[in-house]
């Protein structure tokens, strides 16, 4: 057993009270190992169906630690080198063999599968972006509300105001209008050091957070309801934000991340973050037990984000920037990461993928390569099987969170499955089978 796995153990004394561990984690002594499946599970999403691609480039950043300033400061994060990521992403996960093409193939392709036809982008549709800003979430003290600048924990491991600036250069040269796009995390304070080199760039993006304050729009409730599909009984109801409501497309934009509760933290728990109120508030249904659970099996939340008609169900793409990783939310600043090609190094990587199961699954094994505690706990990859299968999942659960009443059920979300080797890095399409993950790597060493 690692120095570091036994650090990160002992500090739930003081961080089980907020994440509302169950006792068995906080008691385990020993990981488990990755959970195994006898082989891909669920229907792959997308024009190449169960692509992954993973961009990996050690020239994006150059930033030695915390002692060399801000990770995020424009001399050490490489915004060509980071262009450059994106642009190979979207190009061969597409087969598009440009950037524009390549957005209008993603474009065609949702609207064909949500029965709009063989259509791309049309004037004045909208689209939200939806980053992972935890580090800036308005209850943790990190950031002045006064000032909205960073208090502490400046080098979390946010989406990269970077990684958005490429995307937004993208969006934009496709055609989208800066003033129909916003980007929004419901939860977070948008600082200062991450909104000023985006409204540089992209002055008439609409950015919207938590407190709406300097020149930021206040995140609103709308009235689309979003149903939890164990059917709880509860006070409030759950809304979609407004900007979700009335988008035409959602890019979700996540980080690669070990959680200490549920495992893992990617595109799935970035809809966190999509809702106006806190995970576990006071009135609401309590997001937390069913993501936290270590048992197989059983309900999960996640599914309910995953599959809602106005952010899954909207999704025109899934990100993960994995840049940096590290351990919610112990880690205040990345961890260097030890598996090959990263080889104690930062990962410098960005994943993207048209299927929400898929993408997940692929950064859950890069995780638990890395990682020999939280990301290998019971249950980890259960809302994954539950996604791939919510037409008849595990837990026998009637996901419809687009309903008051179970009235339409879900159908497979994506596809799941987990590599052979931390080494090889392959799935099932990769070996050649018809079915299953295929993970397209484009790597620098």
């Amino acid at each position: 057993m690692t120095k570091r796995a036994i650090d990160r153990r002992s500090f739930l004394g003081t961080t089980a009270a907020g994440l509302a561990l169950s006792p068995a984690i906080a008691s385990r002594t020993a990981a488990s190992e990755p959970s195994e499946l006898p082989g891909p599970v669920g229907q792959a999403k997308g024009i190449h169906p169960g692509r992954v691609v993973w961009v990996h480039d050690p020239e994006a950043i150059d930033w030695q630690g915390p002692d060399d300033g801000c990770w995020w400061e424009d001399h050490h994060a490489n915004q060509q080198c980071i262009h450059g990521m994106m642009a190979r992403a979207v190009c061969s996960l597409t087969g598009g063999a440009t950037v524009t093409e390549a957005w209008d193939k993603l474009f065609r392709h949702l609207n064909q599968s949500r029965g709009k036809g063989d259509v791309g982008l049309k004037p004045g549709e909208k689209m939200v972006i939806k980053p992972n800003w935890v580090g800036m979430i308005y209850r943790e003290g990190n950031v002045d509300p006064a000032t909205y600048r960073f208090i502490r924990r400046e080098n979390y491991m946010n989406t990269a105001p970077q990684m958005i600036v490429a995307l937004l250069g993208q969006l934009t040269g496709a055609g989208v209008r800066q003033e129909d796009i916003t980007v929004c995390d419901t939860l977070a304070y948008l600082v200062h050091e991450y909104h000023q080199p985006l409204a540089r760039a992209f002055p008439a993006v609409r950015y919207e957070d938590y407190a709406g304050q300097f020149g930021r729009v206040q995140v609103q409730m709308s009235n689309v309801p979003l149903y939890w599909s164990c059917r709880p009984q509860v006070e409030a109801q759950d809304f979609v934000p407004t900007c979700f409501a009335e988008a035409d497309y959602v890019v979700n934009f996540a980080n690669l991340k070990a959680h200490m509760g549920s495992g893992v933290t990617l595109c799935a728990k970035n809809h966190y973050g999509s809702l106006v109120r806190w995970p576990v508030q006071k009135g609401y249904y309590d997001m937390h037990p069913p993501c936290f659970s270590k048992q197989a099996g059983v309900y999960r939340s996640l599914v309910d984000l995953m599959g809602h008609e106005h952010l899954g169900g909207k999704t025109v793409l899934h990100l993960i920037d994995g840049l940096f990783s590290g351990l919610h939310p112990k880690d205040p600043v990345p961890s260097k990461m030890k598996t090959s090609p990263f080889n104690n190094d930062w990962p410098c990587s960005l994943l993207a993928s048209q299927d929400p199961v898929a993408i997940d699954s692929v950064g859950l094994d890069f995780l638990q390569a890395e990682w020999q505690d939280y990301p290998r706990q019971g249950g980890v990859d259960d809302y994954l099987r539950e996604a791939a299968l919510a037409y008849d999942p595990p837990s026998g659960t009637f996901y419809d969170p687009n309903h008051a009443e179970p009235t339409q059920r879900l159908a497979s979300l994506g596809v799941h499955e987990h590599w052979n080797n931390p080494q090889d890095k392959q799935y099932s399409r990769n070996r050649g089978a018809a079915e299953g993950i295929e993970l397209v790597a484009l790597t620098k060493t």
